[in-house]
């Protein structure tokens, strides 16, 4: 009971360390895969086991652990290449590190395991996924209508973190089904510019109420509208909120060498997250109003996700394993929907549009084990959840593509060491339509992901 309480303090501190950067995700704002046994496969999860990383896909794959106890500690390390380009005038803004705030982006893991018998138990700290931008303050994204240069900040970073609690039954030789009960956390900072013809279009559409709407109307040369809701520190964010998820799976093993798996995980229900921002009205003639308030972004949720598995053994060195994935993003992401409440009372709600598309995701993955070593590889593909009429340059999360290898090495037993390297081939997008852009955009983003876990049982 003692190294169970033990644990579970370590998995606490891991949580919160977790928050001080975050990977930025690639499937929209998932990570392509938890832990670097299904990363390094193309992400494959659902039908094998790939450690405790396995609690945040399926949780009846606890159970195809051995028995006993197993420590899992794990860092992921991911460097983004995001440029904006402005069509029109060909200038380019590229997402560099100009704070401490945002990349390059690290997400650690912990978690604790114990099969005994029938039954596994499981509880961890993952980071779910993501993003991150910094476009600092001198890119064409800082000028407001007409061309006046702002000096102020376009940029954005989610933190997502699950807290899992597991159990995973095995009901016979063929049936295990397992489930979990999730803390989620959700922290963002952001930092946004809107030109007056993108404000103009959100009234127009019906998309922007409250008492400062006519305040803004009646500046003399209005030009556009900043908010910044963010904390330039390694863990606090500009808005948070806790929440709950949960998640139910089953494996079936058809024969000694293959096994159906099949995992479901519930749309996340997060408060609406809240803190302090500042609105700041750009007017040619007045220059830069800046308002303090409280803000809210209602109802930012993580999709609901459903899996179906399976994974081969050729024969005692070859393992073959795929997936097929429907994560629902249509539901879950309609609308950024902010509402802001000055110091002195006047409010202004704006929703900005996203309608993202559902994904589709196959994965794909191979294992050869030789020795105490064990060589994987993979592949991933999905279709585009974003919609070029409303893509955000501070919301580039449009990679669709990945190729994946790692290895693990076993010290001994008791000791082993997995690695994965993950590639995100580039993908470009547009948009030339108001309301989330001003000029005509073409946005680029490609990445490099590392994941490393060192797993201790006893």
């Amino acid at each position: 009971m003692k190294l169970k309480l033990n644990t579970i303090r370590i998995v606490s501190v891991v949580c919160f360390v977790a928050g001080s950067q975050i990977a930025h995700a690639t499937e929209v704002f998932r990570l392509e895969g938890i832990g670097p046994i299904s990363r390094a496969m193309g992400g494959v999860a659902t039908a094998l086991n790939v450690g405790a990383a396995g609690m945040m896909a399926n949780p009846a794959t606890l159970s195809l652990m051995a028995p006993g106890s197993e420590l899992h500690l794990g860092m992921d390390v991911v460097t983004t290449d995001i440029n904006v380009n402005n069509q029109a005038t060909g200038e380019h803004a590229p997402s560099n590190n100009h704070s401490n705030n945002r990349g390059p982006y690290l997400a650690p893991q912990a978690a604790y395991t114990y099969r005994n018998g029938l039954l596994a138990l499981g509880v961890g700290a993952f980071a779910q996924g993501g993003l991150g931008t910094e476009f600092g303050k001198s890119s064409f994204l800082s000028r407001a209508s007409g061309g006046l240069d702002t000096g102020l900040e376009n940029s954005s970073r989610l933190l997502v973190l699950n807290i899992p609690l597991v159990a995973s039954y095995q009901v016979n030789d063929k049936l295990i089904v397992g489930g979990s009960l999730e803390a989620i956390w959700e922290g963002l900072n952001l930092n946004l510019l809107l030109g007056a013809d993108q404000v103009g279009s959100l009234i127009g559409s019906g998309r922007v109420s409250g008492s400062l709407v006519p305040v803004l109307g009646g500046l003399p040369d209005f030009r556009g509208a900043h908010f910044s809701l963010s904390k330039n520190q390694p863990l606090a964010s500009g808005v948070d909120a806790w929440g709950v998820g949960g998640r139910i799976g089953m494996i079936y093993k058809m024969s000694n060498d293959t096994i159906a798996g099949a995992s479901y995980a519930m749309e996340s229900q997060v408060d609406d997250l809240e803190g302090q921002a500042t609105l700041t009205a750009i007017d040619g003639i007045a220059g830069q109003i800046p308002l303090q308030g409280d803000i809210k972004v209602r109802n930012f949720q993580m999709p609901a996700k459903l899996d179906f598995g399976v994974s081969h053994r050729l024969n005692d060195r070859w393992m073959v394993a795929a997936d097929v994935s429907q994560v629902f993003w249509k539901h879950a992401l309609k609308d950024i929907d902010v509402g802001f409440v000055s110091n002195s009372g006047e409010t202004l709600d704006v929703r900005l549009p996203q309608n993202y598309k559902n994904l589709t995701i196959l994965s794909v993955g191979a294992a050869y084990s030789t020795g105490n070593w064990t060589l994987r590889g993979g592949g991933r593909i999905s279709n585009q959840a974003l919609r070029s009429d409303t893509l955000f340059a501070v919301i580039p999360a449009i990679p669709k593509k990945h190729v994946s290898a790692g290895f693990s090495y076993a010290f001994s037993k008791k000791n082993s060491v997995d690695f994965a390297y993950s590639h995100a081939f580039k993908e470009s997008l547009g948009n030339s339509s108001l309301p989330n852009t001003s000029a005509p955009i073409q946005v680029s983003h490609s990445q490099h992901n590392m994941t490393v876990a060192y797993t201790h049982r006893f």
